[in-house]
Formats: C-alpha cells, structure tokens, sequence
C-alpha cells in the first residue's frame, strides 16, 4: 500500500488513466468485431464501411499508446486484406 501522499495520487491516477484504457480498448475491439462480423457475412458494402470506421480507431488506439504502432499497422494491413479477399 502507499505510504506517501505522492504514491496516493500516483496510485489514484494510475487507476484512473487504467478505466480509460480499458474503455479505449474496449471501443477498439468492438469497432473490429463489427467488421469481422460485417465480413464473415460476406456484405461487402457493410464489410467497407465498417472498414472506413476501423481503420482510424485502431490509429487512433496506437497514438494513445493502447497498443504498438506497428501492432495498429498489421491489424489494419490484415483487414484490409480482409476487405480486398471479400470483394473478389
């Protein structure tokens, strides 16, 4: 447990900054399974469309450090593969 008033807050607000990305990953991976979804259906208009909302969420997560940015790069270089093997 802290003991100083400073390890307090730092706890405080390690919890805090933790919520946020929780949710921030939280809203990543639904906006993914929404595309999953989207192209397991084989819907290639809702599969692109989903991809247009993905794609800058998953950028998005990477520049507030929820995951790597090369992680968020093969993830969308991945759906789009997706996309592209729908449409064929």
């Amino acid at each position: 447990m802290a003991n100083t008033s400073s390890a307090k807050k730092a706890a405080r607000k390690i919890a805090a900054r933790t919520e946020v990305n929780k949710a921030r990953r939280s809203r990543m991976r639904s906006f993914v399974r929404k595309f999953e979804e989207a192209a397991a259906a084989g819907d290639k208009a809702a599969a692109a469309e989903a991809f247009k909302a993905v794609e800058p969420e998953i950028m998005r997560a990477a520049t507030k450090g929820i995951v790597h940015k090369n992680t968020a790069s093969r993830k969308v270089s991945r759906l789009a593969a997706r996309l592209k093997a729908i449409s064929v």
